[in-house]
């Protein structure tokens, strides 16, 4: 069983399952709407019912989690309205953040976010929903590193929280066969310096595939 009692190197036992669930969650490897236990989660990680409570409530508190007056604790079933306002909020602060990591841009940095793009393209031919999940937001979250605004950064990660078993189920929608297009237009701004183009490749790659599903 895990350590409830975090030592000089080991967390304690509820913030490791915190970081494991809240990880499962943004990378869409739990469905919309799907049910959780306190049961189940301390029967998965080793633990007892309250590091299990405790991780659960901190996924409540950034919305990752919903919590029915019944008790029942499930990923949220997105409204309409509910996606509109986390696309905006994501077109909002990221192209912001994009705008920001423009100036301190490097070859290094490109040649990164180049070879992150490789791996999307290998997830897409995978088939492999998670894995896409994963690296595409590797992709931004590489890029927006460099804007060094780590409290925006920290909201856009909570948006992505929320939005995570929805872009599951949208990339289920999708049917990928081709890595996003935006993001080699993301790449070329970038080279060139071109934050007009930055700005527009960016809002383009975080609102097109979650209006369609507003459609």
């Amino acid at each position: 069983m895990l350590s409830a009692r975090p030592t000089d190197t080991q967390p304690a036992a509820h913030d490791l399952v915190y970081r494991a669930l809240r990880s499962r969650i943004m990378h869409g490897d739990i469905a919309p709407g799907q049910a959780l236990t306190l049961r189940g989660i301390g029967k998965e990680f080793d633990v007892s019912m309250t590091p299990a409570r405790e991780a659960v409530r901190r996924l409540v508190a950034e919305g990752a989690l919903f919590l029915s007056s019944s008790g029942r604790v499930s990923t949220p079933e997105l409204t309409n309205d509910r996606i509109e306002e986390l696309a905006a909020l994501r077109a909002l602060l990221e192209v912001e953040l994009a705008s920001r990591a423009l100036p301190r841009a490097h070859m290094a940095l490109i040649d990164r976010l180049q070879s992150i793009n490789m791996t999307v393209a290998e997830m897409v031919t995978k088939r492999d929903a998670v894995g896409y999940i994963r690296s595409n937001l590797e992709f931004h979250r590489t890029l927006y590193l460099r804007a060094q605004a780590p409290a925006m950064l920290a909201i856009v990660e909570t948006v992505w929280l929320q939005l995570g078993p929805t872009m599951r189920a949208l990339y289920g929608r999708l049917r990928r066969t081709e890595p996003p297009h935006y993001h080699k237009l993301i790449i070329a701004a970038l080279k060139a310096g071109d934050e007009p183009g930055l700005r527009l490749a960016l809002r383009s790659d975080v609102t097109q595939g979650l209006r369609m599903l507003v459609s």
